[in-house]
């Protein structure tokens, strides 16, 4: 057999890294999404209701809820998990973090967005970068 000089072997590793880095994503990023989604459900303006009840995390593949905010209904794409509020029967989230003419807004959607938005992108890097190493190294 020729001798490849390491070229089987390098291929291989980079396939490792592939996968190994879209693993880590997609657990940081579902580990991330559910902070959110805890911080804005402790955020809401009610002890308990609907509201609270319907923010809810849609993983890759699959649609967010229907009249769901911010955007309303669409399928998640690869590694994207979508944090949403609202539902078919709770309506009213923009109402409630926007305010109405009647109504103060209450915000607690956006502002733990903002909050933990740096901590996310941190996470997500340092993982993916550990993922890498440690599959290029073989330890994964």
């Amino acid at each position: 057999m020729a001798n490849d000089n390491g070229l089987r072997s390098t291929l291989a590793a980079f396939d490792r890294v592939r996968f190994a880095a879209r693993e880590a994503a997609n657990q940081s990023l579902q580990k991330s999404a559910d902070e959110l989604a805890s911080g804005m459900r402790a955020m809401v303006p009610v002890d308990s209701g609907d509201l609270k009840k319907s923010i809810a995390v849609t993983p890759p593949g699959q649609s967010t809820p229907p009249h769901s905010q911010p955007g309303g209904s669409r399928v998640a794409g690869d590694a994207e998990f979508i944090v949403t509020a609202g539902n078919s029967d709770v309506r009213y989230p923009h109402h409630v973090e926007y305010g109405t003419v009647k109504m103060e807004a209450s915000p607690y959607f956006w502002p733990i967005y903002w909050l933990l938005r740096n901590r996310i992108r941190t996470r997500t890097n340092r993982d993916i970068k550990k993922a890498m190493r440690d599959a290029w190294k073989g330890k994964r």
